[in-house]
C-alpha cells in the first residue's frame, strides 16, 4: 500500500471548513425548517422534487436518484411521510415491477407553506453573505470538483490494474 500523502495546514482547513460549514448550514436549515413547518429537511428533500414534477408524481427510483439515497432509506422515509399523509405510493401502469410515489394534496399545501421561509433561510444563510460574482465563482469551483467524483466510488484496493 502507498503511503498517504497528507493534506497540507492550507488543505487541512480548507476540508475542516468546508465539513463544519456544511455541517452548521444543514442543521440550521434543519431546524428552522422543522420549528417554521414541522417538515423535516428528509420531508423537504423529497417534497421539492414531487412538487415540481408532472402531475406531483415520480418512479420511485427516479426520486432516490434525485436526492442521491439509497432505495432502504428512501423506503423508510416514505413509509414515514406516507403515514403522515404527505405522500401516497401508487403502482407504475407502464412497468409491473416500478412504483410510483406522488405527492398528495395535504403534502402539496404542506411544501407550498414551507417553501417561502425555507428559501429565506437559504438566503441569509448562504447566498447574502456572497457577490453575485462570488456566487458564479463557486458554481464554478463546484462544479468542477463534481465532474471529478466518480458516479461509482470504489475502494483503492478495488481500483488498482
Amino acid at each position: 500500500m502507498a503511503e498517504a500523502e497528507w493534506l497540507d495546514a492550507r488543505e487541512a482547513r480548507l476540508w475542516q471548513s468546508y465539513r463544519d460549514t456544511h455541517r452548521d448550514l444543514m442543521r440550521a436549515l434543519e431546524a428552522r425548517l422543522i420549528g417554521n413547518s414541522g417538515l423535516s429537511g428528509a420531508d423537504y428533500a423529497l417534497m421539492h422534487p414531487l412538487s415540481v414534477a408532472e402531475d406531483g408524481v415520480l418512479r420511485t427510483r427516479d426520486l432516490g436518484k434525485s436526492v442521491g439515497w439509497e432505495r432502504s432509506r428512501l423506503s423508510h422515509q416514505v413509509s414515514r411521510m406516507e403515514k403522515r399523509g404527505l405522500v401516497c405510493r401508487e403502482e407504475c401502469t407502464s412497468d409491473a415491477r416500478g412504483s410510483m410515489v406522488r405527492l398528495t394534496p395535504l403534502g402539496r399545501k404542506a411544501i407550498e407553506a414551507a417553501a417561502p421561509d425555507h428559501v429565506a433561510a437559504v438566503r441569509s444563510f448562504f447566498f447574502d453573505h456572497l457577490t453575485a460574482e462570488e456566487q458564479t465563482q463557486l458554481a464554478g469551483l463546484l462544479d468542477r470538483i463534481a465532474t471529478s467524483i466518480p458516479a461509482d466510488p470504489c475502494l483503492p484496493s478495488d481500483c488498482e490494474d
